[in-house]
C-alpha cells in the first residue's frame, strides 16, 4: 500500500501492531541505534492510534463514510504518525530511555553528543501529535507578530506547564488569542505592562495589583463596552502561573482541566465554563492554539 512496513529499520516506521513482534527482536540487538529505531516506532504505532481516535471522536459525520473513505483515512492517519515520530524531545526520546535503563545499555539519546539543546522546549506529546493531525498539520501561515509571540512565552509556559499539566500550547495560544498576539495586552495607568495575558478579572477576592481598562462584553450576544478590573502581575510567568492555578483549582473550569489531550474540546470546555462571553470563542481560541503547536514544533 506504500505505507506500510517495511523491513529496512532505517528507512520506515512501523505501521500496525502486527510488527510488534519484529521491534522486539529488533530492541533485542542490545545497541543503541537498534534502540533508538524501535523506540521510534513504538512511537509512530502510538501516534496513529492517536490520531485515529481523535479522528473519528471529532470528524466522522456518517455522511460520505465508505470502505474507500476509511481506508483512504486510516493511510493517511498512518503517514502523519510516520511524520511525527522520531522528533528530538519527543515520546520515542522517552521511550529509548527506559529501554535503555532496562536493557542495561547505554541511553540511546535522539541527538549526537555535543549536540545543542534546543532554545525552547518542545511542546506536549501528548495534546500535539493528535491536534496538528485531526486538525491541520498546515494551517494557514503564522505572521511574524504570532511568531515572535509564541518564541518569547513557551518557555515560561513550558515551566508551568510541569507543575499544572496543562500544556504550554494551549496556555501560550490562549494568550495569543487574549491579547490579539501581544498587540493589546492591558495596560496599567500610565502605560506600564500588567503582563495580564489572560484578561482575568480583580474580583473581591484578589487582593494583588488592579489594571482597570475599558474592554467588550457580549450581553445577549450583544457586543458592549464596559469598564473593567483586571489583576496586574510582576511578570510573564506569573500570570501563566495564575491562569493554570485558576483552571485547575477552580471548580467550574475542572471538566476544561481534564480535556487537555483535544484542542478543541479544552476550548469548548472553557467556553461552556463561561471563560469569556464571546459566543465563538471555542472557536477562535482553538484556531489560535493550533497555530501556537504548529509555530512551537517548527521552533523546537
Amino acid at each position: 500500500m506504500g505505507y506500510g512496513y517495511l523491513p529496512s529499520a532505517s528507512s520506515a516506521l512501523a505501521a500496525d501492531a502486527r510488527s510488534l513482534g519484529d521491534l522486539k527482536l529488533q530492541a533485542g540487538q542490545n545497541t543503541p541505534a537498534a534502540i533508538r529505531e524501535t523506540a521510534k516506532q513504538f512511537e509512530s504505532l502510538f501516534m496513529r492510534e492517536l490520531i485515529k481516535s481523535m479522528r473519528e471522536a471529532t470528524m466522522k459525520s456518517g455522511l460520505m463514510d465508505s470502505p474507500g473513505g476509511d481506508l483512504g483515512a486510516d493511510l493517511l492517519d498512518q503517514q502523519f504518525a510516520v511524520q511525527m515520530s522520531g522528533q528530538p524531545g519527543g515520546l520515542s526520546d522517552l521511550i529509548a530511555k527506559q529501554l535503555s535503563r532496562q536493557m542495561g545499555v547505554a541511553e540511546a539519546g535522539a541527538t549526537d553528543v555535543g549536540s545543542k539543546p534546543a532554545a525552547t522546549p518542545p511542546i506536549s506529546a501528548r495534546a500535539s501529535a493528535a491536534s496538528l493531525a485531526a486538525y491541520g498539520a498546515h494551517g494557514p501561515k503564522a505572521t511574524t507578530g504570532q511568531t515572535e509571540f509564541v518564541r518569547r512565552h513557551t518557555e515560561a509556559a513550558a515551566k508551568i506547564e510541569k507543575a499544572s499539566g496543562i500544556p504550554a500550547g494551549y496556555m501560550v495560544g490562549q494568550a495569543g488569542h487574549e491579547t490579539g498576539w501581544g498587540k493589546h495586552e492591558i495596560k496599567m495607568k500610565g502605560g506600564a505592562p500588567s503582563f495580564n495575558l489572560f484578561g482575568i478579572k480583580a474580583g473581591a477576592g484578589w487582593t494583588g495589583k488592579v489594571a482597570e481598562v475599558t474592554t467588550t462584553e457580549y450581553v445577549n450576544g450583544a457586543a458592549k463596552k464596559t469598564v473593567a478590573k483586571f489583576r496586574a502581575y510582576d511578570s510573564y510567568e506569573d500570570s501563566f502561573r495564575d491562569y493554570a492555578r485558576l483552571i485547575t483549582q477552580t471548580p467550574r473550569y475542572a471538566q476544561a482541566s481534564q480535556q487537555t489531550g483535544s484542542v478543541q474540546a479544552f476550548a469548548a470546555g472553557l467556553q461552556k465554563a463561561g471563560y469569556a462571553t464571546d459566543p465563538d470563542y471555542a472557536s477562535k481560541l482553538g484556531k489560535a492554539i493550533n497555530t501556537t503547536l504548529r509555530l512551537q514544533r517548527a521552533q523546537a
